[in-house]
């Protein structure tokens, strides 16, 4: 029953944010959401939404702890999967912007480097759209990025 309210408000918040912002804002938010709900079905606790530093330009979708790990989540939300699974556009400079983020975030939590991992969710917006969890996607100073999801 609570799956059900989840999903009705989801696509309720959807419709009305299709209608106040352009259509592009308003699937990410959507895929935003539905990473959101699914993280915590993985047991996550998200503390954070679209964290934006004061001191530095760019955007973390959602903060999160899984465990004792604190987890720096970028969400990527496709229609379709004709160019590929939505987290290869996340490329050098998004990672970067996203570490940079990152360590201002944990500067200001005084929170050390040693329990942190970027994870990236996928998100199709297909009926029903599917979830897919990468974890620990890539580290900083590393230039691979890992590919195995975990999937919903």
């Amino acid at each position: 029953m609570i799956g059900l309210l989840y999903r009705l408000s989801d696509r309720l918040r959807f419709r009305i944010l299709r209608h106040l912002e352009n259509p592009r804002m308003a699937l990410g938010h959507r895929g935003e959401d539905l990473a959101h709900r699914f993280l915590q079905h993985q047991g996550f606790t998200v503390v954070a939404r679209n964290y934006r530093p004061r001191s530095v330009h760019g955007e973390i979708d959602l903060v999160a702890w899984d465990g004792d790990w604190l987890v720096f989540v970028e969400v990527k939300s496709r229609s379709v999967t004709d160019f590929g699974e939505p987290d290869r556009a996340v490329d050098h400079d998004k990672r970067a912007s996203l570490i940079r983020s990152a360590t201002e975030y944990l500067r200001r939590a005084g929170v050390g480097w040693e329990k942190v991992r970027f994870d990236i969710v996928n998100v199709i917006l297909s009926d029903p759209p599917s979830v897919t969890l990468v974890k620990d996607a890539f580290h900083p100073g590393r230039r691979y990025y890992n590919t195995e999801p975990l999937t919903s």
